[in-house]
């Protein structure tokens, strides 16, 4: 697979959710907490989802605590699932399938998500070898998104993520070995690796994270403004609240848009070809974070 067909693939995963059935809505469980001002059981509607699936209060859900429904996304799944696995017939219209689209719903969620990581990592300069293994990948997760709702929850998530996984830390090793050898001084992968690494509210602004492996870090809250974090890899990192105003994440690995969704930042933030500026990063006439 070319590069430009793998960034095609990856900027095309975003959700509509004109051509979902709410599934975010519904299908998922939400406890009450500084990111919900109220708890909803799994496989039931939230008191704000309209009988068009459209959201009644969809412009004031920050104002009104709604914080983690605006962080959600589900990288296009819920029209996949909608349009496709249950071939646009909602879970109103069809009961007796509501149950079984509200299970497919988070396994098609997480599908997305790895289609997404490796159509990124294809749209790097890869070793031949691991370009062929991650293309075959990638074309049979694309496979699976059109298997049927009981083939789906069928599927082993977890064999094939550990799988995945072993190549995407290899594309992500081949990527900043690359970037490594351009930093001054001789450094090599270990001199970079704060994976999983507990940085919560840690000051780190103004600092050169080019090429550091961060995947599965604690940034909860860290200082990262006018960062240079080039080439670093994001994946399974928790950015919440992290501040990234003015910082370059150009060319960041394996970030989500939930996870920018959840972090801060502000217009200087540079951002990857397949994100989307979250509008509740800036303040009307301010130019401020939130």
């Amino acid at each position: 697979m070319n590069r430009n067909t793998a960034k095609s693939i990856r900027n095309n995963l975003t959700a509509d959710c004109a051509k979902c059935f709410g599934l975010c809505c519904t299908a998922l469980n939400i406890v009450q907490s500084s990111d919900f001002p109220m708890s909803k059981p799994a496989n039931t509607p939230c008191v704000n989802l309209k009988s068009d699936y459209r959201c009644n209060i969809h412009s004031q859900l920050r104002d009104k605590g709604y914080k983690g429904c605006t962080v959600f996304d589900c990288l296009g799944a819920g029209q996949v699932v909608s349009q496709v696995t249950f071939n646009n017939v909602s879970w109103r219209e069809n009961p007796e399938a509501r149950d079984q689209m509200f299970r497919v719903f988070p396994i098609m969620e997480q599908i997305h998500e790895m289609i997404a990581y490796a159509a990124e990592a294809l749209s790097y300069d890869l070793p031949i070898a691991l370009t062929d293994t991650l293309s075959k990948k990638l074309a049979e997760l694309q496979k699976v998104t059109a298997w049927s709702a009981s083939k789906l929850l069928a599927f082993d998530l977890v064999t094939y993520r550990f799988s995945l996984n072993g190549l995407l830390t290899e594309a992500s090793d081949s990527i900043r070995e690359t970037a490594i050898a351009e930093l001054p001084g001789a450094k090599k992968l270990k001199d970079l690796d704060r994976s999983r690494v507990n940085w919560m509210g840690k000051k780190l602004n103004g600092k050169d994270l080019r090429a550091v492996d961060f995947r599965g870090a604690l940034l909860i809250a860290a200082n990262m403004q006018n960062t240079d974090l080039r080439a670093a890899s994001f994946i399974g990192a928790d950015l919440r609240d992290a501040d990234f105003s003015g910082a370059n994440l150009s060319t960041s690995m394996f970030l989500t848009q939930m996870q920018m969704n959840s972090a801060k930042g502000d217009a200087k933030t540079v951002l990857p070809f397949y994100i989307q500026r979250p509008s509740h990063w800036i303040r009307v006439g301010s130019g401020r974070s939130r």
